[in-house]
């Protein structure tokens, strides 16, 4: 989208924010969803803490950039910065990201009277109280579900259904593409030929149930089976985990964070994400653009992306002993990886494709400022309430 309006060219500025001052799933759906406004038109401005991640990527990426300090739910000064940027740079819509960014960037765009919507990545209800009602009824227009799971997890916590739409996250084909043959990728992480390979894709926190998957491989099943597990990711789990792994007779690899992911799932033969609660599972989602077969938790929107014999094998979360099924029936048949690898890259590619991600998001951008060309509309046009 884009063009000229009464001689002068006006794209719409989106102020997307983000509080977080890591790197994860979430952050690579926002910076997807700002590559792909800034095609049709869009100008777009990343607001985040000062020198997290999320600002590093957006500089290199040629994004503009506010570092504002959003330092925790009571940080009012905070709104009032944010209410001065949106204003300074004349911002059309508030994109809010994360929980506290929701809650302190709503404040500042009612506070200077700008429509903002957010995105809602977790499973877990909100909760009902005042300040639920104040952010869905009276700070958002809309709230975006990467999932019908999370959906529903709203609409539990009091949210009206009328202000809750689904837009589930999307997949860049560039993010699974290898840089390196999987023989080169095994031989670099010394995989013995006719080992199979476990890969998990996560941070080391309780809720992704890495735990899990260590004691999965620790069942009677699995005793015999030519296993290697390579766990990428850091947190604060980390040292637990490595602890609890030593005493596996099977070889558990911890990698921490890396940057080579589509290399490791080209490498794999199965992708494993035990979680406890998610939201959708963007790591799931990448294994499945790559054509790995997925062993997934019974959780939230994971448990729509990995359909059970279809594009993977699912089970009950915390369940051990299923996990271990599981991976020794992928183990035994082979062909079934295969099968369900293949299935699963066709349903990403169709179903979670950025564009589409991102002709939602415009969509939903065109209804909140009611007009059909959200990107070429005049700023001086732009409905306020």
């Amino acid at each position: 989208m884009g063009g000229k309006d009464a001689g002068r060219d006006t794209p719409r500025t989106i102020a997307h924010v983000d509080a977080e001052r890591e790197f994860s799933g979430g952050e690579v759906q926002v910076f997807l969803l700002m590559e792909g406004l800034r095609e049709r038109g869009f100008r777009n401005l990343l607001v985040c803490p000062p020198g997290c991640a999320a600002e590093r990527e957006a500089r290199a990426r040629g994004f503009e950039v506010a570092p504002v300090h959003m330092r925790n739910d009571l940080d009012l000064p905070a709104v009032v910065v944010l209410a001065r940027v949106f204003s300074r740079e004349r911002v059309d819509l508030v994109h809010l990201h994360t929980g506290r960014a929701t809650w302190l960037g709503g404040l500042a765009a009612a506070l200077g009277g700008r429509p903002a919507i957010t995105t809602r990545r977790m499973d877990r209800r909100v909760r009902r109280g005042l300040r639920t009602r104040w952010i869905y009824r009276r700070l958002v227009r809309r709230a975006a579900a990467i999932s019908p799971a999370v959906a529903r997890a709203l609409e539990d916590g009091g949210v009206p259904r009328e202000r809750v739409v689904v837009i589930p996250s999307s997949v860049d084909p560039e993010a699974v593409r290898p840089t390196r043959s999987r023989e080169e990728m095994r031989a670099a992480l010394d995989v013995a030929p006719g080992t199979s390979l476990l890969l998990t894709l996560a941070s080391l926190v309780p809720r992704k149930g890495i735990d899990v998957l260590l004691a999965a491989l620790a069942e009677p099943e699995l005793a015999e089976a030519d296993l290697t597990l390579c766990v990428a990711g850091d947190g604060p789990e980390r040292a637990a985990l490595e602890r609890r792994a030593a005493e596996l007779t099977h070889d558990v690899r911890f990698l921490g964070r890396r940057d080579d992911g589509a290399d490791l799932l080209a490498a794999c033969d199965v992708f494993v994400l035990p979680s406890r609660r998610e939201g959708l599972g963007v790591a799931a989602l990448e294994a499945l653009a790559a054509g790995r077969p997925v062993v997934a938790s019974r959780v939230g929107g994971l448990a729509e992306t990995v359909r059970d014999g279809e594009t993977g094998l699912v089970v009950e979360p915390g369940d051990a002993g299923a996990l271990a099924t599981a991976l020794a029936r992928l183990a035994r048949d082979p062909e079934l990886g295969g099968r369900l690898g293949a299935e699963g890259a066709a349903r990403v590619a169709e179903q979670h494709a950025p564009a589409r991600m991102v002709a939602a998001y415009v969509a939903l951008y065109a209804e909140v400022l009611g007009r059909a060309d959200v990107s070429a509309a005049p700023r001086t046009a732009r409905p306020r309430s």
